[in-house]
């Protein structure tokens, strides 16, 4: 773990709020979750780091040796080959004026993959391969469920993008991501979804083989899908990044409970408004992000749930509203609201831990195998990877 913070700031109570926690027991039982998951479906795992974006926080997926990961941003794959990952994948459709940065990477001997959907990026890619002369990894997008990039499985341009990609020595697989499960709430439609993201990914393979072009990798993965899945035939390797930390979209979909959630933000109670029935905290949407993730599904969290600082959940406790700087507290289900004096301290869990993380520096590390305390203790600070 990184550098303890000052010894003034040794609990809960003692930095300047807000600021994100992490407790470590229940992410490394997350993290191990769905380890023994892709174990089980003879699958390689490959997490996805841009939920955390933090080495401390990755030296967890892989018991402590660099092991493969996904990135968002090439931000993050410098950072991650800085600490020794040699084996990344940057699954953000690729652009010509990045790909200095992704050569450079290779001529350090980081095995970077870049993620394309057409001819042109395909020729582009290749183009630059030949110019450097390095192998430069790419692989196809697949379509699985018209969520966002890629091709549908039966696309015409799909094995003469293959082609271009293969002459050059780049073709590398194919890549799926089932984002619409984030909209699965039943157990049996998230399956259905890992199923769809499974044969999609599987079919546009076989028909780059049929073709006559090598697909070493065919990778599949999201969070839903990743705890669904309940066959893999056909796929290497599975990809997923919430599930490091959880959060309240994925506790509203019942792919994990409230205690899994890994990640909150501390806040203070800075006022009241008896009128309104409001409770306000120096926790707004800087410190909380604007994601209202939750208010999609059947049970709408507001901008967070409440609790203690030791954890433990305030009943009826929501988190309704937020300015930039401010958050606003009510009750709700018949819930009294709670006397919290000016100065008491919170614990607010997150719609998006994706969003709300990316508010913040870093993490102050908390252990909650170590048993629940009023003023937990802070072993170690994680600090993030910023930028892009």
């Amino acid at each position: 773990m990184s550098t303890l913070p000052s010894p003034a700031a040794r609990t809960l109570a003692g930095p300047d709020t807000p600021f994100a926690v992490v407790d470590v027991d229940r992410t490394r039982r997350n993290i191990a979750r769905l380890r023994a998951r892709a174990d089980r479906l003879g699958v390689a795992l490959r997490p996805h780091v841009k939920t955390a974006k933090s080495l401390d926080a990755a030296a967890l997926l892989h018991d402590g040796a660099p092991g493969p990961v996904t990135v968002s941003t090439l931000a993050e794959a410098e950072a991650f080959a800085g600490a020794g990952y040699r084996d990344i994948t940057y699954a953000v459709g690729i652009e010509p004026r990045k790909l200095p940065r992704v050569i450079a990477l290779l001529r350090r001997g980081v095995t970077l993959r870049v993620l394309l959907d057409s001819t042109e990026q395909a020729t582009f890619v290749a183009a630059a391969a030949r110019e450097a002369g390095v192998a430069l990894p790419a692989q196809i997008e697949i379509d699985c469920d018209g969520h966002r990039g890629g091709l549908k499985p039966d696309a015409p341009g799909l094995i003469g993008i293959g082609r271009v990609l293969h002459d050059a020595g780049c073709l590398d697989g194919v890549l799926t991501h089932a984002g619409e499960s984030y909209f699965r709430p039943t157990a049996a439609e998230r399956r259905a979804a890992a199923r769809d993201e499974r044969d999609a990914a599987v079919a546009a393979a076989g028909r780059l083989r049929a073709a006559g072009l090598p697909v070493p990798v065919v990778s599949v993965g999201s969070t839903p899908t990743a705890h669904a899945a309940d066959d893999l035939t056909g796929v290497t390797e599975l990809r997923a990044g919430t599930y490091v930390f959880f959060d309240l979209v994925m506790a509203g979909l019942g792919v994990c409970g409230l205690a899994d959630l890994a990640l909150s933000v501390v806040v203070t109670v800075i006022g009241h408004r008896p009128e309104y029935g409001w409770i306000v905290t120096d926790g707004g949407w800087m410190a909380m992000s604007r994601d209202r993730g939750t208010a999609a599904q059947p049970r709408d969290q507001g901008y967070g749930l409440v609790t203690d600082l030791s954890g433990t959940l305030i009943p009826g406790l929501v988190m309704t509203a937020a300015s930039q700087e401010h958050g606003t507290l009510t009750a709700r289900d018949g819930a009294v609201l709670p006397e919290l004096p000016i100065g008491t301290r919170l614990r607010v869990l997150p719609n998006h831990a994706c969003a709300t993380a990316a508010q913040h520096h870093g993490y102050h590390v908390v252990d909650g195998a170590r048993g629940t305390a009023a003023e937990p203790v802070i072993e170690a600070y994680w600090p993030r990877v910023y930028g892009w």
